[in-house]
């Protein structure tokens, strides 16, 4: 039989081409073909592909399936069931990813160990460590003596026969860029070995039920490496954020088949390992500071979590002829436009001063409720005038100078309040309790506002 043509595959979208070129037709990156020669199809057919192990080939009629409520495995850490959406579903894919050094070998051991105690056997492959490193790892983070098999293995067809012997309750492969499969010749990492590695640690997971959890390396730009094929075939993918400087990190689903998209687990890197912060408000307001111009407080919601974070500006006389605009947790774009509606609607002369905002602790606010903290913040700096140390507040903004109301105002307020906060500055449309507003605010003042002035008029008086 004639061998197959070999193509040539972008490392950075997928695309093919019959030929090497020296940019990629698709994205446009410069030397990004890998020469990649596909696999022979088996002499089985699609029967080969089939990952349940007593499926038929035939369709089967939507009102004769049916449905199974499986309990989900606890992880034993609160903070990463919360991001898993209540634990892990059996027979489920997830795929982490992060930086370098960040936390993901260590959060997925801890949750392993746990696993391992409680449910039963656990195995552990790692392309990257051997088992003596694991164990070393594992006796730091007080892993004691459970069901937990290491495997230092980066062949495919290994794992898999690993996974058929032992039967275990869970599964982790760190990294899934380590691990390559023999039937392609390309090296482990690019998109042909990554694609079908994941696939077939796919038709295991779901033909023996076994949840498993991919390791996943990111690219300079943050995302993950793979590229967006990887991301396709799990079932869940979360993203460990922070900064090497702070002690805390954070796991951010950004897709999830079985929970809620956004969601949001907080942890503190320790000597002992990562520890879950049940109360993240509480750790990113410890050191505020009081009666401090340019520092406001607004509430964001993660996924189903409310969030309280200090939004800190620093407007200043530039010294240069272009003004610099520099933002740290929030986009830079955004800032930009709130900038533009301070000059235009509110009277604020920002065109010669250089302007700096930062959300204190590393966190990062993408949702459009924290434009009116922004706004405030920057005000302040500006005028050089503090906002009231138990103010909090959140709303959108619009190009008009409207504030305009947001969705969950119930849940931020009650949070702000179980914070010891005791006024609120809100759009006025969530003060409505018939359309689902505030209503009476939890013991806390609310103050309604319409425009970007009445808020800077109720805050800075």
């Amino acid at each position: 039989m004639k061998s197959p043509k070999p193509v040539f595959v972008c490392q950075d979208c997928g695309a093919q081409a019959p030929k090497w070129m020296g940019r990629c037709v698709e994205c446009g990156a410069w030397n990004s073909l890998v020469e990649e020669r596909p696999a022979q199809a088996p002499a089985g057919g699609a029967a080969s592909h089939r990952y349940h192990p007593g499926a038929g080939g035939e369709a089967r009629l939507y009102a004769e399936v049916e449905t199974t409520t499986a309990a989900r495995l606890s992880t034993g850490i609160g903070e990463f069931d919360r991001v898993l959406g209540g634990g892990v579903v059996p027979g489920s894919l997830v795929l982490l990813g992060g930086e370098p050094g960040i936390g993901k070998s260590t959060l997925l051991l801890q949750a392993a160990a746990h696993v391992a105690r409680d449910v039963g056997p656990v195995l552990y492959s790692s392309g990257e460590e051997s088992e003596h490193q694991i164990k070393s790892r594992g006796e730091r983070l007080g892993v004691d003596r459970a069901p937990l098999y290491l495997l230092a293995e980066t062949c495919l067809e290994r794992i898999l026969e690993e996974i058929a012997r032992l039967k275990p309750a869970l599964v982790i492969v760190d990294s899934i860029q380590t691990i390559f499969s023999l039937k392609f010749q390309s090296a482990p990492g690019s998109i042909g070995q990554v694609r079908e590695a994941a696939t077939q640690l796919l038709f295991t997971a779901k033909g023996s039920n076994v949840p498993t959890f991919l390791v996943g390396h990111v690219t300079k730009d943050g995302s993950l490496a793979g590229p967006k094929a990887l991301e396709h075939v799990v079932d869940t993918v979360l993203y460990f954020e922070g900064e090497r400087h702070h002690s805390h990190r954070v796991v951010r689903a950004v897709k999830n088949r079985f929970g809620a998209v956004s969601e949001l687990g907080v942890f503190e890197m320790t000597g002992g390992g990562l520890r879950p912060v049940p109360n993240p408000s509480k750790l990113f307001l410890a050191e505020r500071p009081v009666d401090s111009p340019g520092s406001a407080v607004l509430c964001s919601i993660e996924g189903s979590r409310p969030i309280l974070v200090e939004v800190q500006a620093l407007v200043s006389t530039s010294s240069y002829g272009n003004a610099r605009r520099m933002a740290s947790g929030i986009d830079q774009q955004r800032l930009a436009l709130l900038l533009a509606v301070l000059e235009k609607r509110a009277g604020l002369n920002l065109l010669g001063e250089d302007v700096f905002v930062n959300i204190a602790g590393g966190m990062t606010v993408d949702e459009p409720a924290a434009d009116l903290g922004i706004v405030a913040a920057v005000a302040s700096s500006v005028r050089n005038r503090p906002i009231p140390a138990g103010t909090a507040l959140f709303g959108e903004v619009g190009l008009a100078g409207e504030v305009r109301g947001i969705s969950q105002a119930p849940l931020r307020i009650r949070e702000a309040a179980q914070m010891g906060f005791q006024r609120c500055i809100v759009p006025e449309a969530n003060l409505d309790p018939s359309a689902g507003g505030a209503g009476d605010g939890d013991g806390c003042e609310l103050v309604g506002v319409r425009s970007v002035g009445e808020a800077l008029d109720a805050l800075l008086p």
